[in-house]
Parts: structure tokens; sequence; C-alpha cells
């Protein structure tokens, strides 16, 4: 019998829409010879089964006790989950939690590994003992007293101000001049309660998509982002602000130095399925970004453009994935 794959996309942050394309982008390549693929839109506390036309209109709902649903008078149980929710609650560990609770596989990393890699202060700190170059940072709650002068003495300008558990670049911006420093961490904190300030590292911006199959970790090509705009931001992510190069034109020992922190930061948070890590490269320094647990999968995405570059079929790829989620 084929596996049933419950494909979710949506969630409460301000990622929901890129989340939509991406689910839509692995909906139209898992191959329907092996699975059957029902997509799952998260709303809050609505959960429905939609039609791969509309996920406006909900065919029916799930049933949160045990992950099913009703379908023309048969219940649907699940073989494994694959998460493309970015943000809350598909990438901060919350999703990962109720399957692990209801025993249902699922495609990303651990609940602990996910809440612990999406803050990225936590994902920090887990990394100081480690060796992976970094930024310096200033962390602050919503409730702290700061003072700009002591953080702009500290960091220097430029800096960046960024929620702490956020993605595709919503709520961060580039301080130029210390009289924007508070008016830019008002603005982070509209997307969290705790945000990070951390100093500017000029370099060439580099990330990484990088996988786990039969025990063996995946590396896909380097892709350089140059971004049109100030940083890599939403405008340059999805709407074609950007020039994305992979391979990056970078000499062979750069590009081992990257694959080498890759799979060390892969292997040190126990990492499973697909992840990205995002970097800056400083002449021949690699600097920890971030890394991102459930990557945009959306048509113009890195993972896709590294996958395609790598010579991997799109189809296969979601095929090891899911198999892997279910070995």
């Amino acid at each position: 019998m084929k596996k049933r794959v419950a494909l979710i996309y949506g969630g409460d942050s301000s990622e929901v829409e890129v989340s939509i394309l991406s689910g839509k982008h692995v909906a139209a390549n898992i191959d329907r010879e092996k699975y059957e693929v029902y997509e799952v839109l998260l709303r809050g506390t609505r959960w429905s089964l939609c039609s791969s036309d509309s996920e406006s209109s909900p065919i029916a709902e799930i049933d949160k006790s045990d992950f099913s649903c009703c379908l023309e008078g048969e219940k649907i149980k699940f073989d494994i989950a694959f998460i493309m929710i970015h943000g809350t609650p598909g990438e901060n560990g919350l999703l990962q939690a109720y399957f692990e609770m209801i025993k249902i596989p699922f495609t990303t990393c651990s609940s602990f590994v996910s809440a612990m890699t999406f803050n990225k202060y936590a994902c920090k700190t887990f990394l100081r003992d480690t060796g992976v170059k970094m930024a310096r940072e200033v962390y602050l709650q919503k409730t702290d007293k700061y003072s700009v002068k002591d953080i702009v003495d500290k960091l220097n300008l430029p800096l960046f101000v960024k929620p702490s558990d956020g993605g595709s670049s919503f709520g961060i911006s580039k301080v130029k001049k210390a009289e924007d420093l508070e008016n830019s961490i008002c603005e982070a904190f509209k997307e969290g309660d705790t945000i990070i300030i951390e100093e500017f590292i000029k370099g060439r911006e580099m990330t990484q998509g990088v996988f786990c199959s039969k025990d063996k970790i995946i590396l896909l090509p380097v892709t350089e982002i140059i971004s049109k705009n100030e940083f890599f931001d939403y405008e340059a992510k999805y709407l074609g602000a950007s020039d994305e190069v992979c391979p990056a034109h970078i000499p062979y020992e750069i590009t081992e130095k990257i694959n080498e922190e890759t799979q060390k930061i892969y292997h040190h948070f126990g990492c499973k399925g697909l992840v990205r890590v995002d970097y800056i490269l400083r002449e021949e320094d690699v600097y920890f970004l971030e890394i991102n647990t459930v990557p945009g999968m959306t048509k113009m995405s890195l993972v896709p453009q590294q996958v395609r570059t790598a010579g991997i079929n799109m189809m296969d790829f979601f095929t090891i994935l899911i198999e892997e989620a279910c070995s």
C-alpha cells in the first residue's frame, strides 16, 4: 500500500504565505506512484484537509486527538507528516512535540533541536564551545532596560537587530546610526518577546543545504547570495531583489571549509531531515549566521536551486526525505 503523507503548511507567523507556496511546490513534486498526499492547512486551532487547487476550501477537519480525518465516510490516518511550516508552530518544536507524543514520524528535526535552533540566541549559545565563528551579540527580552550607548560601544556601527525567533527577515533591520537603534528594537519586538543585536560582519553571504540519508550526511552545493538591497531581506528572498550563484564562485579550500562547518553544526545539534545553514564569508573566515530547519521550498527558494545544481531530481529528493523520516 502507498504511504499516506500529510503535507502540512500554513502556520501562525508572518511567514504563512511563504509556507503555503513552499507546501504547494512540494505537493507538485511528490511521487504519487509511491505516496498518497493529503494537504493540511494549519491556521491557529483550525487544522483542515484542503484540496490541491485551493487551501481556502477545506474538505475535512483534522481530529487532533490522533491526527486523522474522516473523508467520504472513511477514517484517514497518516503514516508520516511532511512539515512545511516556516515559523510557529512548525519550526519551533511545537508541532514536532505533538507528533512525538502521538508517535507519527515527521520530516524535520526533533522538537528539542527545532526549538533550540529556532531561537537565534539559544542556537548561538549551544555552539559556543565548538570553534564555530560567530558575530558578537547583545540579547534583550522585551522587559529589559538597555542603553543605546552601551550597545553601540560594544558592537560598533553598523549593526543588525533581529527577532530571536523569526524567519524570512521579518523584523530585521540594519542600523547605521545610533539614533535609529531604538526604533529598530521596537520593530523587532513586534515579531516576538526576545531579540538579538549583532555586530556587522562585512563579507559575502553563503548558504548550504544539508540532509541525512541512510546515516550519511549529504551536503548540497554552496550558494552565494548577492542582495541588491542592504541585506538579504524579504524582497531579496522572494521578490527577485538578489542574485543567487550556485555553486558559489569560491576557491575549493573555502568550499571545503564551509562543508566542514556545516557537517560539524548538523552533527553537533543532532539534526535530522533537511536543514539550511547560513554564513558570512569574510576573506577566508567563515562566520555562522543561523540554521533553518524548515527551509523555503518555493520554486525560487535556495534549497531547490541547490538540489537541481547537484543533479538530483526534486521528486527523488522528496522521496529521500520521506523515506529517511520513516526509517
